[in-house]
């Protein structure tokens, strides 16, 4: 059993490592943040600056309501300018077309079959920041995907889902 000192260090050194753990993203993902980071800086931050601008022209700051909607949005807008540029500092880019492997891994693109009900579902496995489910990319640390990874054309493999313990099959497999 670790001392409490010990504990103290042992928590610092563990966030410490896992802070500086890459973070992977598909050169897409890499990108799609890329342009919003891009879109915030160049667009949002100048008209957000400018409402701020206008707002001040209005008089009393204290009683001002454009004025405290335009520093709120400014101050939303910079904590995502924040995020974005501490996750792209992270970010590991991991590009599925060149992966040759016959085993799920980072970026493949899974077709699997609910064996209950025999319903069909693609999914792609991508990072944290460029998981959008309507689009079929699912994120890494998902539990769908952690039970996808290391298995092969052909597998079956059970899920705990919302609806209970569920058993699929992967019936495809591709990096593409």
């Amino acid at each position: 059993m670790l001392s409490p000192s010990e504990a103290v260090i042992f928590l610092v050194f563990a966030k410490r490592f896992f802070e500086m753990a890459k973070v992977p993203l598909t050169p897409q993902g890499a990108a799609k943040l890329e342009h919003e980071l891009k879109e915030l800086k160049q667009t949002k931050r100048p008209a957000i600056i400018q409402a701020i601008s206008d707002a001040r022209a209005l008089g009393d700051l204290s009683e001002n309501a454009e004025y405290h909607a335009a520093k709120e949005e400014q101050r939303l807008n910079e904590s995502r300018i924040s995020f974005l540029e501490n996750a792209l500092a992270d970010v590991e880019i991991i590009d599925p077309v060149k992966i040759a492997c016959d085993s799920v891994k980072f970026g493949a693109t899974c077709t699997i079959i609910d064996l209950e009900v025999g319903e069909r579902k693609t999914y792609q496995i991508v990072g944290r920041e460029e998981a959008d489910l309507a689009c079929g990319k699912i994120a890494l640390d998902s539990p769908i995907a952690r039970a996808l990874m290391g298995k092969k054309k052909g597998e079956s493999f059970e899920f705990l889902s919302p609806r209970g313990m569920r058993e699929f099959e992967l019936v495809e497999l591709e990096y593409k």
